[in-house]
């Protein structure tokens, strides 16, 4: 696993997500970029864990009352990634099934950007 020498947060981490694929951390403005095959799926910046959602998983976040990711507190861009619940970072079971959801998410999000419209030509 690349990503050995992250900070003691993140270490665990990649333990804990180990049986999904080949999960590497990378550091990132701050924060680290935190990948499973390549796809990066969750951002850790401070002391929490943000998973990458989309239209299949983002109301279980809503329900959990789950803030978005802003990167920059002072401006209103939000990331498609969210504060993962207490609740779900306590119970490693719960934690794979979400973070499976938010592979999930990173690989079809990076799907639709190589096979999007393309944009016209500028001449």
């Amino acid at each position: 696993m690349r990503g050995r020498r992250s900070d003691p947060q993140v270490a665990p981490l990649l333990d804990d997500l180990a049986p999904l694929g080949e999960v590497t951390a990378r550091r990132m403005f701050g924060a680290w970029g935190i990948y499973i095959d390549g796809a990066m799926m969750a951002i850790v910046a401070g002391s929490t864990l943000w998973f990458k959602v989309d239209d299949g998983n983002r109301e279980a976040y809503e329900s959990a009352g789950s803030q978005p990711f802003r990167p920059w507190q002072d401006k209103r861009t939000v990331l498609s990634y969210r504060a993962v619940p207490a609740e779900v970072l306590e119970d490693r079971d719960r934690l794979l099934s979400w973070a499976r959801d938010a592979h999930r998410a990173a690989l079809e999000s990076a799907t639709a950007r190589k096979t999007g419209p393309l944009l016209p030509r500028r001449r």
